[in-house]
């Protein structure tokens, strides 16, 4: 990355207030698991876990917006601490919209982190769009910064560090 481009997402990151993230593929590896009883698990990183509660030390919230209605990603954002889980979400926009409203926050003070088509309507929308290494193509283009670590593997850690190194805080 060039110094400019640099210098420009360090300043969208320092300007944060919310920092949304997608739940298959970014904050997990996008493996499907399933018991011989057909449940559904999901293996989630703990870095990724330390790093969204650093966020919440520094001011900046944090939302999952998932299309995926899996309990266990309401049990995580649960352990986490997070006030804001959405599940079973097919218009991630439009659920942003509202919160960043309740919230009084602008979108252009919102990081997404997505992966995958349906992460796009956000990441065009918001000041920060950010796609994992292992993101599909179309999510890559339409991401300022692509993560060094692939999603489930420390890609929303590597993402929290930024936003706090741009906050001074890192």
């Amino acid at each position: 990355m060039n110094a400019d481009l640099k210098k420009r997402l360090n300043e969208r990151l320092a300007g944060l207030k919310l920092l949304s993230l997608d739940t298959d593929g970014v904050l997990t590896d996008g493996g499907m698991y399933y018991t011989d009883a057909g449940d559904e698990l999901r293996k989630f990183n703990v870095k990724d876990g330390m790093g969204m509660r650093m966020m919440r030390g520094a001011g900046v919230e944090v939302v999952i917006i998932t299309a995926s209605a899996s309990p266990a990603i309401a049990h995580r954002g649960n352990w986490l601490g997070l006030e804001h889980v959405y599940l079973e979400t097919r218009d991630k926009f439009a659920a942003l919209v509202e919160l960043c409203d309740k919230l009084g926050i602008d979108l252009d003070q919102v990081a997404h982190v997505g992966d995958d088509v349906n992460d796009i309507p956000v990441m065009e929308a918001v000041g920060c769009p950010i796609s994992v290494n292992d993101a599909m193509p179309a999510a890559k283009a339409a991401a300022i910064y692509v993560t060094q670590k692939n999603g489930g593997q420390g890609a929303v850690r590597e993402v929290c560090e930024m936003i706090l190194a741009a906050k001074g805080e890192g």
